[in-house]
């Protein structure tokens, strides 16, 4: 009676958990966008108390610039914080909140480059992938909480929800991203970018600039925890010829960025 039990409460619980992505892949979402959403807020506001925020005005107006452009195609009020971070990185979180380092706004040449990782890490919560982590982490984990784990940073459980965020490497501890969940995101950012008027083409040299920066031995947070790998650039590649359809399309609508940098 208690194995039908169980078996029945699994049945239940996958059925219930069945989700699609934005490119159509099949994934497990079980718990509520609104909690991950609070997960994203607390670890966000951590971060701003705890983490110096650039003072630089040019820099803040360049990446809130671009950070617009590209979520103005995905809808809702996004908060961009530029960190005084040497390290060249970034990411976004639920709840719609954004984080550059002003490492990477020095590194990258133009608009084009830094909307490249913008839009690649809007992907990754557009395609709900710190839900599907957490939900995959929640469901093998009984017992554990990891909503509340979340205010809890110091603790090891606090470490490994945050590192299901994204954000693990804030706190020393670094859980990259499946590759698919890369592949994804790559995908998504790279049509978003399009979208928003950038030139796609600028992905590539972003991430052969990143590559350049690694071999000199510079620190790369963004590349730590989301792994860089020859097959990035052949997908980005692959799908470049709809993505600068859609920047013709864009610029044809009047969808011209123009952030100084």
């Amino acid at each position: 009676m208690l194995k039908k039990l169980i078996l029945s409460s699994a049945v239940s619980l996958l059925l219930n958990a069945c989700a699609t992505s934005p490119t159509g892949r099949s994934q497990f979402i079980y718990m509520s966008d609104n909690q991950v959403d609070q997960m994203g807020l607390q670890s966000f506001s951590d971060m701003k108390s705890k983490n110096p925020i650039s003072q630089n005005t040019r820099y803040s107006q360049f990446a809130s610039c671009v950070a617009q452009a590209i979520t103005q195609q995905t809808g809702g009020q996004w908060e961009v914080v530029v960190f005084e971070d040497e390290t060249l990185n970034a990411f976004a979180l639920p709840g719609n909140k954004i984080g550059v380092h002003t490492g990477l706004i020095n590194l990258v040449d133009n608009q084009d480059q830094l909307a490249a990782v913008i839009g690649h890490e809007v992907g990754h919560v557009l395609a709900r992938h710190s839900n599907e982590r957490l939900s995959q982490e929640t469901a093998v984990s009984t017992g554990l909480s990891m909503v509340q784990a979340v205010s809890q940073p110091q603790t090891a459980l606090g470490q490994t929800a945050l590192g299901l965020l994204g954000v693990g490497a804030q706190y020393g501890v670094i859980l990259p991203f499946s590759r698919v969940h890369e592949t994804e995101a790559d995908t998504i950012g790279l049509d978003l970018m399009a979208k928003a008027g950038f030139d796609p083409r600028q992905s590539v040299n972003l991430w052969l600039k990143m590559d350049k920066a690694a071999q000199g031995g510079q620190p790369i947070e963004f590349m730590s925890t989301h792994p860089s790998h020859a097959s990035r650039i052949d997908n980005l590649n692959q799908n470049m010829s709809r993505a600068v359809q859609l920047q013709q399309q864009a610029w044809g609508t009047g969808r011209q960025p123009r952030c100084a940098k």
